[in-house]
């Protein structure tokens, strides 16, 4: 077990070396911050001197071990536009978007699992048939499409909802449900077929003729299994919802990390773009991590496959 762990916290270390390496390469290769910093009518002198100050004069090895060594002290750069720390502007969103991420994904376990034991326990019928075609659409319909049509249908047109006014509980609903909707989706499509499959199994059978009733061998004995795979499924995403939320803290004017990134990349502020793309790269790296170390307790059969 412990040799497990070891192993895939390495794993960990390897991926993230190579994305920070990847995302070096392309922030050279996309373009230099020098365009930004300097006013176009500067000097050939005048850009020479803003490329020594930033380093950028040296060679890429150089350049690379010095980037490498400011990550390790925690340092991701600095902002163009808001000539702050990335770090510290990251810090400053995450509160706005975990606690987005937080409720979508309560939406999407809250919502998803009944859903799919429903479709599940009336298999074949206009139910099941409903919410399949449902989580198709929702694993299909880009975010930022959901967001819009959620805004039209619930903003403008029954105007029951606020859009953009993060100071009233009621604001979370719209952009926490349009983020939910893809992973909604899919812990419906796989809660059903992963129940449909632990319900034709021997121990159920056993269950039902010693007089169990239907309930408890659907709630108590067939989920508690049937949700394994979904609990990597969940894990997995949650590190998608922060990624994600690009779009819809766009739709929806909300002032997270998603937001922070497209003032980003609207404003090209390289460093900002790639160090949030960096942190969030970790960040997706960490929680993986973690989901698969936590599978391996929740399920044993996992642990002792892996030890052969």
């Amino acid at each position: 077990m412990l040799r497990y762990i070891v192993l895939r916290i390495l794993q960990g270390f390897i991926t993230a070396f190579v994305l920070l390496t990847l995302v070096f390469i392309f922030a050279h290769i996309i373009g230099t911050p020098i365009d930004l910093i300097v006013p176009p009518e500067a000097s050939p002198s005048e850009r020479a001197e803003a490329a020594r100050k930033l380093g950028l004069d040296e060679p890429y090895t150089v350049q690379y071990a010095k980037y490498v060594g400011a990550l390790v002290t925690g340092d991701a750069g600095d902002s163009i536009k808001f000539h702050r720390p990335v770090g510290d502007l990251f810090l400053e969103r995450l509160p706005n978007t975990a606690r987005l991420a937080g409720l979508a994904l309560l939406l999407a376990v809250g919502i998803g699992v009944p859903v799919g034991v429903l479709a599940a326990t009336r298999r074949g019928t206009m139910v099941d048939d409903i919410a399949r075609a449902a989580s198709v659409v929702g694993m299909s319909a880009p975010d930022f499409w959901v967001g819009v049509m959620l805004v039209f249908f619930f903003a403008v047109y029954l105007r029951i909802l606020p859009v953009a006014r993060m100071e009233e509980p009621t604001a979370y609903i719209l952009p926490a449900l349009a983020l939910s909707f893809p992973v909604l989706a899919g812990t419906a499509r796989l809660v059903r077929s992963s129940l449909v499959e632990v319900l034709g199994s021997e121990y159920i059978k056993l269950a039902r003729i010693k007089g169990a009733s239907g309930s408890a061998v659907v709630w108590k004995h067939a989920l508690r299994n049937a949700l394994l795979p979904v609990v990597t499924f969940l894990g997995v995403n949650l590190a998608g919802l922060v990624n994600g939320s690009v779009a819809v803290e766009t739709v929806y004017a909300w002032p997270g990390v998603g937001r922070l990134m497209y003032e980003g990349i609207n404003g090209k502020d390289y460093p900002l773009v790639q160090g949030l793309l960096l942190i969030l790269g970790f960040v997706v790296i960490g929680l993986n991590l973690g989901v698969d170390i936590l599978y391996t307790y929740i399920d044993p059969r996992i642990r002792l496959g892996r030890a052969r």
